[in-house]
């Protein structure tokens, strides 16, 4: 569901407070605990004969996907079964490698494919592992289709109705895929040159280890690279998107413009100014909008943002004459309310970020280029544009939960998100959801008294987890 909103402050009432849970799908694909259920070669070759079965049947169906994966020690096991699975079923599968989630999206497109399935648990240790699915257009599943691959994953085997027996597809590398990816954001990036300025990339040892720093070389940056040895086990260890402070420490060592921090598969960025000061999905959001409205480039003035976003950007876009458009969160919801009303620009304050004239999913390398686009164009900082916004003070708690139950079921803490509302007024909001990909509630809170957002981040959290551990124990 889209929400349309005119003023800064009217995020309260947004979205229902609990949406329905599916079993497997989560907020971005399928993911856990690789070789546990659901992520098990088992799941891995159903899910091929899912996509065979639900998208192979349209008369303009290739029979062709193509599968990329990051660099955990799992993904190599799910990807050769989930390719046995395509193939078992007649289909032709392309083995693109270790690539970031953003190139399956465009190779899907580019080789003319059913589907593309990136292997991925994206900023998730290396014990968990997962998949992305993608169609023909590039676009990750909606609702719908998602809802259709879950109900055909979890029947009994007994009902599968694909002939295995007919036909066998080819298994095959595609071995210029990094090359083809590379080459395609180095052709959107038209003109830019980015002599003269220099950056640190924290690979997170992840799928943009290779890509990355040889895309902006090509255009002329100097490029710190770190984090970009994996070993199967050290993607996201102590480094990457939930990590900033790995490239802002090398940012101040070697006097770069900026720290480019990537998640293990390269789909959203998180930023470090020349001071080695992290800036915010929110601040970067806001000024990439501001810049392509200025050059006239941001379709009908308006960006689309998910629930998380702060208040600050909402009125900071207000002031602009840009309208916000408010989605759930996940990036595949932003994408959607994009092409729905057909604008240009939008994404997630967790650094998912979406050119829509450009790409079809979050791709943090080209968010990179934008912002790198800025620098050169203005001549200014990153501090300096990112000073385009006022943020409001904002925690956001995250805590395992041994359950997740609709929160209007817990009736105590009903009460008391009401009392939180009233409490926070018409300068504050609370968010209370839980993870799409783990077993986590998070709890945001969001004032301009930053006392008044500790206080009560504090107390729903631990309300929370109160209220869930109470529904659970016997009656």
């Amino acid at each position: 569901m889209v929400d349309e909103m005119d003023c800064a402050l009217q995020t309260k009432a947004l979205l229902p407070r609990v949406a329905r849970l599916m079993k497997l799908f989560g907020t971005d694909g399928i993911r856990g605990k690789a070789n546990e259920d659901p992520i098990t070669p088992e799941m891995a070759l159903r899910t091929g004969r899912a996509i065979a079965a639900i998208m192979g049947h349209a008369s303009d169906s290739s029979k062709r996907v193509v599968i990329g994966k990051d660099t955990r020690v799992s993904g190599t096991m799910l990807e050769y079964a989930l390719a046995s699975g395509l193939a078992s079923a007649g289909f032709e599968v392309l083995l693109a490698g270790v690539i970031p989630t953003p190139a399956i999206a465009y190779l899907t497109v580019a080789e003319a494919c059913t589907a593309g399935v990136m292997i991925t648990a994206s900023h998730n240790p290396y014990e968990d592992n997962g998949w992305k699915i993608f169609g023909s257009d590039g676009y990750k599943l909606n609702d719908e289709l998602e809802e259709q691959m879950e109900d055909w994953l979890l029947a009994p085997s007994t009902q599968e109705t694909l002939d295995c027996q007919k036909s066998v597809g080819r298994i095959t590398p595609l071995t210029d895929a990094a090359d083809r990816y590379i080459q395609h954001l180095t052709q959107a990036a038209g003109s830019l040159s980015l002599q003269g300025l220099s950056m640190v990339i924290d690979a997170g040892n992840g799928a943009g280890y290779q890509v990355a720093a040889e895309i902006f070389r090509r255009l002329g940056a100097e490029v710190i690279v770190q984090q970009d040895q994996p070993n199967g086990t050290n993607i996201n260890d102590r480094c990457g998107a939930l990590h900033p402070q790995v490239a802002a420490a090398l940012v101040v060592e070697h006097g770069a413009d900026l720290g480019l921090s990537l998640d293990g598969d390269a789909d959203r960025a998180i930023f470090t100014d020349a001071q080695g000061q992290p800036v915010s999905g929110d601040r970067i959001m806001a000024l990439i909008a501001l810049a392509l409205k200025q050059r006239g480039e941001l379709r009908g003035d308006a960006i689309a943002v998910t629930v998380m976003s702060n208040l600050g950007l909402h009125a900071a876009m207000k002031n602009a004459g840009i309208r916000v458009i408010t989605t759930a969160v996940g990036d595949r919801h932003v994408i959607e309310a994009l092409r729905e009303h057909r604008h240009s620009f939008g994404g997630e304050n967790s650094g998912h970020l979406i050119f829509a004239d450009h790409a079809t999913t979050g791709d943090g390398i080209l968010s990179a280029l934008q912002v790198l686009r800025l620098l050169k164009e203005s001549g200014q900082s990153l501090q300096q544009l990112a000073n385009c916004m006022e943020e409001y003070p904002q925690q956001l708690k995250s805590f395992a939960v041994p359950a997740k139950p609709a929160l209007e079921s817990l009736g105590g803490f009903s009460a008391l998100l009401d009392e939180a509302d009233a409490a926070l007024g018409d300068h504050g909001r609370q968010l209370i959801r839980y993870s799409g990909t783990e077993n986590k509630a998070r709890v945001m809170v969001e004032h301009r008294d930053p006392g008044i957002v500790a206080h009560w981040t504090e107390k729903l959290s631990a309300a929370l987890l109160e209220a869930i551990e109470e529904s659970l124990a016997p009656k």
